[in-house]
């Protein structure tokens, strides 16, 4: 059967298809979204609740705890944490990849609900819920800033008039702020004021809540009309609170303005944040899963201007990060190494077959190829993104390998004399099972991909079907429009210039020159046998000792770093520290631009000794020596050096960030137990030990014990002769430094709070807490130290849970040119050592993925090769030929990883997909032969040696043209130049290499595996004939 000839007779139904492919491939090209990556969409959520005042131990008892408890209970939970800080918990969910987002949203608010009950009825407002993708960072993040400007009106603008406006954008999902200084009111009340007057600050409370009001007043039926009542018990600022009568003595009003004051103020006063210097809002924006990033972005900056104009004078509006640039400039790069590609493997064709049309063929053909994957991948939804675009890069190399063969066929053909559409029949049916075989066993190379679960299942899957699409447009392109072409623009050249007489000459030289030594390696056929063997285990060896990574960094322009000081720092101190290490960075050269926050950490973590920066970087090419972002880190942690008191934590992050628990560094391992206060001395230890560990660096703990506390213990019998209750005691604590929420400001635009706390100059000291008062039944105003004991300690800065159970989690970063396996072993062996019984261990995060995926690639590559074995023995009804065929994957492998150590380069998940891809690809060149061989044997009764050498001589040169098309098109992936190279570099080395070592070496395996194989299979054919003999004589 010739499949080919339908479309060689119908050459006009055939360009007519080929138009088609070209034009509805460009329309599903120009309609392709542009991202970074695929969309890999991690269904985590963050739940936050706050109890002001309450000690770490406190909220991961009373809130933390009862959430967990009821989220244990939902479906689909792969993982849970939570952080409790000083009146703040953060509970971070993260789900199977299967679970739906939407639907794992609506069981936490459930949860929630089902929860409230069992929390602390003194909590603000109930627990918030946020969907969170870990791997997708912000597209576009913007400083608001003012020298003029009172922050919490610059917070009010930036809420109305941008993050509201944003939000309506197509494609937007979420706008945060960063150092939000929202409007509120405190109440600052004198102990002292208030005893002498016989009060005490429950009296405050109770007259600011029955004061300020917004109940609705219902309505009047009139007999002609209807009428709306309004009141107005409802206060508008902080002025209105000074005037109010807090109670009468002696006849006289007691007001507000008599016992403290009230101010205008934020509501959280210990975060502030810098952009360049100035006081600033910090507003990251977030993309909807599958939008367009660089559309979104560009429709919000059109919408700049017109916000600039609106701004209160005095405020700019500043780009600090526009991810929309880094993903523009690493697609133009991938779309120039796609186009170079393209004309590299033109420029081989044209170099063995020195012929313009048969090189004119293979030009038209291989854009229907590309063109076509554009169609089918906007018909799945897909993207245009770096790792798409490169598997259509990589399969220009090999889906012009079937063009080659049937184009290189046909011309033989037609150089025997036949005429055009003879030789193109002629020679598109030879060749025609060849390139089924070829297209069907590389396109299901990546069929195991796609079954595959977890991370690196969901990041290749579109990579995967991009390949397996180009494969087999590219099969069905060359055996339909190829042959077409070939019969109408094809001609026998009779007379042939000098410099093709001489190329043909050297290359007939070559492979005579290679069918010699294939001889003499027949002859000595055991000991190739053995050096094959001996490669093998030499690929298992270089697989132990390569350095092992998970997700290449890559330079996008952004640096990410977090400061750390001691427990129980002021937060003006670290506002000091703050400022003093963003001059430093800003002074570097290589630095564009910093945003600085003070009291919040990444991912919005609170706290008075922690802070963050986002640093961007100049262009490439405007920094000093070309400089990268990692060797911009290591300049300013030498910069950084001398400033004593506070850690600096600084980190490039990768591509994608996995897992939801936030921490200073990209890799999370914990420790957990049953009991807290038993995990510290381990952790402890475990920390000491990471922090001598020269693997590893920016090591730290969420294990930060000496937070100054103080103790009051109430002493219950002097309190009961006095009738105080612990209640009354504990109350009056909260009421004067737990910043109390007591009431709420109804505002046009939103709601504001208003705060109530004792004067600062009685939080300076500890002993000013003798100046509390506690009203007795009798209305005598007990001093607190009266009821109740009074001690300094120290305690825990956080508590972490980890599944509901205590744990200590250490982050770190990998110090420079170590890779993630060698530091994940190296952790294992410590832990092993440090962690007593009743104490369990593990990585989380990238780390946890890394061991994951390391578990499951190699078997994922085993599946592979036994499915291509699987699809090979039934299309050749034969056990031995397969694995003839695939006697190339051990060279292949060892060239891989030989080249991977050899330009230190790590294998990570993108090399190993490259060594998953070179399967498909070595296989090719066994195909070619063992087809022939085998008609060889059939047609002109052969024997197998002669049958394979004649075989090696015919595909000479569509072997070396495949190959050489294949090492060309990754060429410049390998070369790794332009943004995002980082990412594709390990792939492409991977590639090349194996493709160059495995290339000559299989030319010799492959027909000395064949002849043996067949030697074998006619030992055992005698041995049968000969048993059936013997059975049918008896």
């Amino acid at each position: 059967m010739n499949i080919s000839r339908i479309f060689i007779d119908r050459p006009i139904a055939t360009s007519v298809l080929f138009m088609g492919i070209l034009f509805f491939g460009w329309l599903g090209f120009t309609t392709l979204p542009i991202n970074d990556l695929p969309n890999v969409d991690f269904p985590t959520i963050n739940v936050t609740a706050r109890l002001p005042g309450a000690s770490p131990e406190i909220v991961g008892n009373t809130v933390a705890l009862p959430l967990e408890r009821e989220f244990s209970r939902i479906a689909g939970v792969e993982e849970m944490t939570s952080s409790s800080t000083t009146g703040n918990t953060r509970i971070t969910l993260t789900f199977a990849l299967s679970r739906d987002i939407d639907s794992a949203t609506q069981d936490v608010q459930t949860a929630i609900s089902q929860a409230i009950r069992r929390l602390p009825a003194e909590m603000p407002e109930p627990p918030t819920l946020r969907k969170l993708n870990p791997a997708d960072a912000p597209v576009l993040i913007l400083g608001v800033s003012s020298k003029q400007v009172p922050m919490s009106k610059l917070d009010m603008f930036a809420d109305v008039n941008i993050a509201q406006r944003f939000s309506t954008i197509s494609g937007v999902a979420q706008v945060q702020v960063f150092g939000s200084q929202k409007y509120a009111v405190r109440v600052f009340v004198d102990p002292n004021a208030l005893s002498r007057r016989g009060l005490g600050i429950e009296k405050v409370v109770q007259a600011i809540q029955g004061a300020n009001s917004n109940i609705p007043s219902g309505t009047l039926q009139g007999a002609a009309r209807n009428y709306t009542v309004k009141s107005q018990g409802k206060f508008q600022n902080a002025d209105d609170f000074n005037p109010l009568i807090i109670a009468y003595k002696d006849g006289m009003p007691v007001r507000l303005s008599d016992v403290g004051k009230a101010v205008d103020s934020v509501e959280f006063e210990k975060i502030r944040s810098w952009f360049n210097g100035e006081r600033a809002l910090i507003m990251a924006v977030y993309r909807q899963p599958g939008s367009n990033t660089v559309e979104v972005v560009s429709k919000l900056k059109e919408m700049l201007p017109d916000i600039r104009k609106e701004m209160p004078a005095g405020a700019n509006l500043e780009v600090l990060v526009d991810r929309s640039e880094f993903i523009r400039d690493s697609i133009h790069e991938v779309n120039f190494t796609l186009v170079l590609s393209i004309v590299l493997v033109i420029g081989v064709i044209l170099l063995f077959l020195r012929n313009l049309r048969a090189t004119l063929v293979t030009a038209l053909v291989l854009p229907a190829s590309v063109l076509g994957t554009f169609a089918v991948m906007s018909l799945l939804g897909y993207s245009l993104n770096n790792l798409s675009l490169m598997a259509i890069t990589l399969a220009v190399g090999f889906v012009v390998d079937d063009a080659i063969v049937v184009l290189e066929n046909i011309t033989r053909h037609l150089e025997m004399g036949k005429d055009r559409k003879t030789a193109a029949l002629e020679g598109a049916k030879e060749i025609g099972s060849t390139v089924m075989t070829m297209t069907i066993s590389l396109s299901a190379v990546f069929l195991p991909i796609l079954f595959m679960e977890g991370m690196v299942g969901r990041l290749f899957r579109e990579f995967a079907v991009t390949v397996g699409i180009s494969v087999i447009i590219s099969g069905i392109v060359s055996l339909t429009i190829t042959p077409m072409m070939c019969g109408l623009l094809l001609k026998h050249e009779h007379a042939h210039g000098r410099l093709f007489n001489v190329s043909e000459q050297l290359f007939d030289a070559a492979r005579n020159g290679y069918i010699t030594t294939l001889r003499w390696a027949l002859k000595i056929r055991p000991l190739v046998l053995i050096g094959s063997v001996l490669m093998l285990i030499a690929t298992g060896y270089l697989y132990q000792i390569v350095q092992k990574g998970f997700i290449p960094k890559q330079d996008t322009g952004v640096i990410n770093a977090n400061t750390r000081a001691r427990e129980g720092i002021t937060f003006n101190e670290m506002i000091r520290y703050q400022q003093q290490i963003s001059d430093i960075i800003q002074k570097n050269p290589n630095v564009a631009a910093v945003m600085s926050t003070a009291g919040q950490g990444t991912g919005g973590v609170l706290g008075e000794n922690v802070g963050r920066y986002i640093i961007r970087l100049k262009d490439r090419d405007k920094r000093e020596a070309g400089a990268t972002a990692d060797e911009v880190i290591q300049q300013i942690r030498r910069d950084t050096r001398g400033v004593q008191g506070v850690r600096l934590f600084l980190s490039n992050p990768p591509a994608i960030r996995i897992g939801g628990t936030l921490s200073t560094s990209d890799y999370l391992f914990v420790m957990t137990g049953t009991n807290l206060r038993n995990l510290y001395q381990p952790g402890q230890d475990m920390e000491a030990r990471l922090r001598a560990l020269p693997l590893v660096t920016d090591v730290s703990s969420n294990l930060e014990l000496r937070n100054p506390e103080v103790q009051v213990r109430v002493l219950r019998d002097r309190a009961a002769a006095l009738g105080i209750s612990s209640q009354q005691v504990e109350q009056a604590l909260f009421n004067a430094f737990g910043g109390r929420q007591v009431s709420t400001l109804y505002g046009v635009q939103d709601q504001y709070p208003v705060m109530l706390e004792i004067d600062r100059k009685y939080q300076a000291d500890v002993k000013a807490m003798d100046s509390l008062f506690i009203t007795a039944p009798n209305g005598a105003m007990v001093p607190l130290n009266s009821v109740a004991e009074i001690n300094n300690s120290v305690g825990p800065v956080s508590v972490a849970h980890v599944g509901q159970l205590p744990g200590v989690v250490l982050s770190f970063n990998l110090a420079p040119g170590v890779s993630v396996g060698d530091a994940v072993t190296a952790i294992n062996d410590i832990a092993a050592e440090v962690a007593p019984d009743g104490v369990s261990t593990a990585f989380t995060g990238s780390a946890k993925a890394f061991q994951e995926a390391f578990r499951s690639l190699p078997i994922l590559m085993l599946v592979t090769i036994l499915l291509i074995y699987m699809i090979l023995a039934i299309l050749y009804e034969h056990y031995g030929h397969p694995l003839t065929i695939l006697t190339a994957l051990p060279f292949a492998g060892f060239g891989a990883l030989g080249t991977l150590i050899l330009f230190g380069e790590e294998l990570n998940i993108f090399s190993f997909v490259g060594v998953i891809l070179l399967i498909g690809l070595v296989k090719k060149n066994g195909i070619m032969m063992v087809d022939f061989a085998l008609q060889m044997q059939r047609e002109n009764n052969m024997n197998p040696q002669e049958a394979i050498v004649e075989a090696c001589r015919v595909r000479f040169r569509p072997i070396m043209m495949t190959t050489a098309a294949a090492i060309f098109a990754t060429l410049p992936i390998a070369l790794g130049f332009g943004a995002g190279a980082e990412t594709r570099r390990p792939l492409g080395i991977a590639v090349v290499g194996g493709l160059v070592f495995s290339q000559f070496l299989t030319l010799y395996v492959t027909p000395v595996f064949y002849v043996s194989m067949e030697r074998v299979t006619q030992f055992f054919r005698r041995d049968k004939k000969s048993v059936d003999l013997a059975t049918a004589t008896n």
